[in-house]
């Protein structure tokens, strides 16, 4: 039976491209589906076939990504609960209020905490979607957080006052506080742990990545279920593909560099990865959205390029020096291209070790990058035909369609 899907997005193209990808594969199933995010995504979910509902304006996203604090190490948090989570709470709520009926399917990226309220309140279908790792909290294994160290070897009682401060002095003392306000008048009660417990809908859990590259922990929720990456990339502009395939064309295969598409702050980065590009003489690939972070003067072999699709032009290329978004990092792997990782911060430092201990690549802090390690790491990268070599064998466990066709059968099911 045909049903009624609403998927919801809340971030950068990294995060709502992965749900592009699900909303495709729901409605070549036969279903109705809308995809609530912000206005910037408008065009994409058209182009895609999929009904849109705005959770946020152009202007939010706009706002967001020119903040200051976004890429702050201590503040960046704070941002993003202010700016992103708390404001789309009611809206989001909304959407779910309004659509709601027979064979009505809710399925939702963590931050998108007006969906879980939905599922409490009004008792629709929905599943959690987490794009990262890190979202998945861990006592056993949790991998990196921000800087601490969560693996199985670090103490568990350091783990968990550490996820207490982060929860008492962070999250629920900025999110609890309008989140209860709004359920109050909805006649619920109070939450609390809402990065621990609350962001996971009771009925599915969708951890939307392998399970070799983060494997299921026996503390996560009992309803998590792996699916492998989904992704999903747009076509770009015409004449931006022509001039892409014009430079691979023209000489050896070059470096990707690109600090993700909501970096606006990103001018040390490119400058320091193209040096070190030019000193290896090695050719380089800027993308970027916002120019006015590109160096005003590139070296003979480099070239910026405004968007372009990953799907196409990675596999051309010698190594993508990046940023470690789970997007970027996803599409990196499809291509078997070796990646050197410098994370701003969030998910990005654990993706890039997890990358790194499977062989894949690098991961470098930003303070070595910047005192000069640029150089070596990407020698490093380009210079190893076992790495090269362990990224094809990566490579051939991809398989986006049999990822996409089980989390659409997992959906599905919650009907």
């Amino acid at each position: 039976m045909p049903l009624s899907i609403l998927l919801g997005a809340i971030g950068s193209m990294g995060d709502v491209h992965p749900v592009i990808a699900l909303g495709r594969a729901l409605r070549a199933r036969g279903h109705r589906v809308a995809l609530a995010t912000n206005e910037h995504f408008e065009a994409a979910a058209a182009a895609n076939g999929l009904e849109f509902v705005a959770l946020g304006t152009r202007r939010d996203y706009d706002e967001l990504s020119a903040d200051p604090r976004l890429w702050h190490p201590r503040r960046g948090l704070n941002c993003i609960l202010e700016r992103a989570v708390v404001p789309t709470v009611a809206p989001m709520y909304r959407i779910v209020e309004e659509r709601r009926g027979p064979g009505f399917v809710a399925a939702a990226t963590t931050l998108c905490l007006g969906a879980r309220v939905a599922q409490e309140r009004l008792g629709v279908p929905f599943a959690s979607l987490h794009l990262q790792p890190t979202v998945m909290r861990s006592i056993v294994d949790g991998g990196l957080l921000g800087p601490f160290d969560f693996g199985p070897g670090s103490s568990a009682l350091k783990k968990r006052a550490v996820l207490w401060l982060a929860d008492t002095l962070v999250v629920d003392r900025l999110v609890a506080p309008p989140l209860n306000a709004f359920r109050a008048g909805l006649g619920l009660g109070p939450v609390r742990g809402i990065f621990r417990d609350y962001v996971h809908s009771p009925q599915l859990v969708l951890g939307l990545f392998p399970d070799w590259f983060a494997p299921a922990q026996p503390d996560w929720p009992a309803n998590t279920h792996l699916t492998g990456f989904l992704m999903h990339d747009e076509g770009g502009s015409p004449q931006e593909a022509e001039a892409a395939d014009a430079f691979l064309d023209g000489g050896p295969a070059p470096v990707l560099v690109t600090p993700g598409s909501a970096a606006m702050d990103r001018a040390a980065f490119f400058r320091r990865t193209a040096r070190a590009c030019s000193a290896l003489g090695l050719r380089a690939m800027l993308v970027t959205n916002h120019g006015e972070q590109l160096p005003r003067r590139l070296a003979d072999g480099a070239r910026a390029f405004a968007y372009l699709p990953f799907s196409r032009v990675m596999p051309r290329c010698a190594a993508v020096a990046h940023h470690g978004g789970i997007g970027t990092l996803a599409q990196c792997v499809r291509a078997g291209v070796p990646q050197l990782i410098v994370a701003n911060g969030f998910d990005q430092p654990d993706n890039g070790r997890r990358a790194a201990r499977l062989g894949l690549g690098l991961s470098v802090g930003q303070l070595r990058y910047a005192a000069g390690g640029a150089a070596a790491a990407l020698a490093a990268v380009t210079g190893s035909p076992g790495m090269r070599g362990r990224c094809a064998d990566y490579s051939r466990r991809i398989d986006v369609q049999a990822s996409l066709a089980r989390a659409c059968s997992l959906i599905e099911g919650l009907a």
